[in-house]
């Protein structure tokens, strides 16, 4: 009789506690820490640690933010995978995602797995979608699904002083810690840094088709955008951006982007614009090359689908190899190699050709083994 109390008990703390973990997973932040393994309460717990929630910010790493939903979780690991890949100075970085519920454990696994590969050299925490009661379901599925959560990370993300916010169809080339290194050029009433929409007047989108206000002469592109979030509570952005929304809501083709170039046509000296290498697109090279890149595409940005067609073969070329890279193997023997083999043949697409812009980076580091190969 003692023995099947026993069980009885034993039963029923094993499911409150199975319960409880659920409810952290999805309704809380998980904190990925270096060494911890798995990222769940009894794990942490055998370590003298509870679950973080809201774990400040290392101010000497550098965080980089991106928002997954439906499929585009795929897309936001190998862009993860990239800026490890290519963090060639070892900077601390710290992944922020923002993610729908049913994707966390996803992401929990896959970054616990990369973490021990590479020596913890990275941290990364999970949040849950987060927008304003009202009107939530329109700021859900405003332009693509969940890419307006960037409006509201300064609200959401108050224990981190700066991010680097990047979409998830991104692929980094070069050391994100040298476009990091762009906050410290920031004057005292900038809290912001994108790259220009277009290079090219003639082939610009906001000068020839927008029906709302938009910054400079060709717009910026939100892709990739610096934001100093302590600047952006004190300016009260979020409060800003409701106004926009509900003023020019029907006339908004690009969502958030569109509301992002309203407010800054408004506070233009808010807003550091940096070179298109840091948010390479087809569009600077689908008829003819209009981004110089003097030091090679540092970010590629895949929009539009680019990765995931050949359109434009170096694009989806670029995607697939990252995403079968191994960790710790030579990256110029299986990533620059690679790519190159695969692009040995003519082609009549403008973008291969510049194929050099593409790999000037990362040819310049990485010549020759930096790992052994696995056996």
């Amino acid at each position: 009789m003692k023995v099947h109390r026993y069980l009885t008990v034993l039963v029923l703390t094993s499911f409150v506690l199975i319960w409880y973990y659920i409810l952290r997973v999805n309704n809380g932040i998980f904190t990925g820490l270096g060494g911890l393994g798995a990222n769940s309460s009894a794990a942490l717990a055998r370590r003298g640690l509870g679950l973080r929630q809201n774990a400040p910010s290392n101010a000497s790493e550098i965080a980089i933010v991106v928002v997954a939903c439906g499929e585009r979780h795929n897309e936001a690991l190998n862009m993860i995978k990239s800026a490890i890949m290519f963090n060639r100075n070892q900077s601390p970085l710290r992944f922020v995602v923002v993610a729908e519920d049913q994707l966390k454990q996803n992401f929990v696994e896959k970054l616990d797995d990369w973490q021990e590969i590479n020596d913890n050299i990275f941290t990364y925490e999970i949040h849950s979608l987060t927008f304003p009661a009202k009107d939530k379901d329109e700021w859900k599925k405003l332009f693509k699904p969940c890419a307006a959560q960037r409006l509201f990370l300064p609200s959401l993300l108050t224990h981190i002083d700066s991010v680097l916010y990047v979409d998830s169809d991104t692929i980094f080339l070069a050391p994100v810690q040298e476009l990091w290194s762009l906050f410290k050029t920031f004057n005292a009433s900038q809290f912001a840094g994108m790259a220009p929409e277009h290079e090219d007047k003639n082939a610009g989108w906001y000068n020839r088709f927008a029906r709302h206000p938009y910054y400079g002469d060709l717009g910026v592109n939100s892709g990739v955008m610096l934001m100093n979030l302590t600047r952006m509570r004190e300016f009260r952005w979020e409060q800003h951006i409701m106004p926009i929304y509900r003023e020019f809501r029907l006339k908004l083709v690009w969502g958030d982007q569109d509301i992002i170039n309203i407010l800054f046509h408004h506070h233009p000296d808010r807003l550091l614009v940096f070179p298109c290498d840091w948010n390479y697109r087809a569009d600077h090279c689908m008829y003819m090359s209009v981004c110089e890149a003097p030091d090679g595409v540092k970010i590629v940005h895949g929009n539009r689908g680019y990765f995931h067609s050949l359109v434009q073969p170096i694009f989806n070329l670029l995607y697939t190899t990252v995403e079968e890279y191994a960790f710790r193997t030579d990256i110029h023997a299986n990533f620059i190699r690679t790519i190159e083999d695969s692009l040995a043949l003519p082609s009549n697409s403008n973008c291969d050709k510049l194929l050099d812009k593409f790999l000037q980076d990362p040819r310049k580091y990485f010549k020759q083994n930096l790992y052994e190969e696995d056996t």
